[in-house]
């Protein structure tokens, strides 16, 4: 467990009537009372107290009465946090829904130490407000197993695009990260990879295309790589982030205590480690994906399900979104909820996927009394999956289609090209769902089958059958 320190508040207090909140003990572990923070309202400072010197961290539950990602001209309000002065993070709240966010606080001394939280009225819209239900902080020591990953993860800072220096309040915002660990070349060394989720974007592969692949319409891509000693200390010259067109680059941007600031720099969220944007994302990235070849991606969103939410109020307000889109679209989808989402662990024997060709899979459903297979490729070959880690895939169904509607799923071998002549087996689908009406993860279906392997001579094979 982290060392914690829980924010406690005398009473509920209304920023715009009342004066800096009182914090209780400082190892309280109580709730606080409400507040809100809005733009007529004076900034709320909680003092707090880091039981030790190491890297601290914020959780908050916050709402936005009022606020809708969904809806143009009021997509968010934004609230700063400052600590001990010094401006923190930029905390964007996507509508009245309570939710909890976690950001990083940096590097701090062991004692007492106060977070300002403050209504940043030049990025919210007018009439906004935000509700604070829950403030707790949590401080992790040396001598904590994620202390490496925590002391090293980047600070993401916003996008300076055509919306302006406060694009990322309206649109692809980090809203996750997480870390990963490998072994490095030197004995006792390890790589430590962190991963970032935009809740959208607005360049690179078409929206349809990314359900298909990838199978949601987030944005995910690896933001920072470095490798550790046996201390958890940075080795010199092995710190690359990812770059336009998803280059591999050696990092030669500033730190700030040991983190490393990069900055959203293209449509489709790679960065540069130059830094000029007023926005800034310190997303915590504690959590661990431990076992890449098992576990995909986006079953680290899954965590989160409010992600899901964000996600597709985006793509609806964006214009991506229609009742029925044409069958040869590539830019249009159909509602995220007419679609099942599942993820697939599969291993193809060589030749690997090349210039020529390549052998994949599609997702196949077929509805009880319905004659027609949905495919996850919507036709389109280089559509189906190719890559052998677990990978997330979409298969749009009628409007109004539930779980209990699903006759059976069934993976098709799909070439594109010349056909090399692998095989595919698949290993197991980890997880196949619909969203339910407030667009967060159903209950997931009970996917269970022995590994089943595709050929040219027998192309399809059941998953799934009621």
């Amino acid at each position: 467990m982290l060392a914690t320190a829980s924010l406690a508040m005398a009473a509920a207090t209304t920023v715009a009537a009342a004066g800096p909140a009182a914090a209780g003990p400082p190892s309280d572990e109580r709730g606080h009372g409400a507040f809100t923070v809005s733009r007529d309202g004076r900034p709320v400072t909680v003092p707090f107290t880091s039981p030790r010197d190491g890297e601290a961290f914020v959780r908050l539950t916050v709402a936005a009465p009022g606020v809708d990602w969904g809806t143009a001209g009021a997509e968010s309000a934004v609230v700063q946090l400052l600590v001990d002065g010094k401006p923190s993070a930029d905390v964007v709240v996507f509508g009245a829904t309570p939710t909890e966010r976690s950001f990083a606080l940096g590097a701090l001394a062991k004692g007492r130490h106060h977070l300002t939280l403050r209504f940043a009225a030049d990025r919210s819209p007018a009439g906004a407000v935000v509700r604070v239900s829950r403030v707790h902080t949590e401080t992790l020591g040396s001598g904590h197993r994620d202390f490496a990953a925590a002391a090293n993860a980047p600070v993401m800072y916003g996008r300076n695009g055509a919306g302006g220096p406060f694009e990322n309040a309206v649109t692809d915002t980090p809203v996750l990260a997480w870390h990963q660990e490998a072994p490095a070349a030197t004995a006792g060394h390890r790589v430590l990879t962190y991963t970032v989720v935009w809740t959208n974007e607005d360049g690179g592969t078409s929206t349809p295309a990314l359900m298909a692949r990838w199978g949601r319409t987030t944005d995910i891509e690896w933001a920072y790589r470095v490798e550790v000693d046996e201390r958890g200390v940075a080795v010199p010259g092995t710190a690359f982030f990812q770059s336009a067109n998803h280059g591999n680059t050696p990092f030669t941007g500033r730190y700030e205590n040991g983190h490393p600031l990069l900055q959203t720099c293209t449509l489709n969220n790679n960065m540069c480690d130059t830094v000029d944007n007023p926005m800034r994302f310190p997303l915590t990235a504690t959590e661990r994906l431990d076992e890449p070849a098992l576990t995909s991606r986006e079953e680290m969103v899954d965590r989160h399900p409010w992600v899901y939410t964000v996600m597709t109020d985006e793509v609806r307000r964006e214009g991506k979104v229609v009742a029925e889109p044409p069958a040869a679209t590539t830019t249009l989808i159909a509602d995220p909820r007419d679609y099942l989402y599942a993820v697939v662990r599969k291993t193809t024997s060589p030749p690997a996927p090349g210039v020529v060709g390549w052998v994949g899979v599609t997702l196949g459903v077929r509805l009880k009394g319905d004659p027609t297979l949905y495919r996850s490729d919507n036709g389109h070959a280089d559509w189906s999956l190719s890559r052998d880690d677990p990978a997330a895939t979409t298969v749009r169904l009628p409007a109004g289609a539930k779980a209990s509607d699903i006759a059976e799923i069934v993976a098709i071998r799909t070439v594109y090209g010349a056909d090399t002549g692998s095989s595919v087996t698949v290993n197991a689908v980890n997880r196949a769902f619909l969203l339910t009406a407030d667009d967060r993860p159903d209950r997931a279906l009970p996917v269970a089958f022995d590994p089943a392997t595709l050929t040219a001579a027998d192309p399809e094979a059941v998953l799934y059958r009621v």
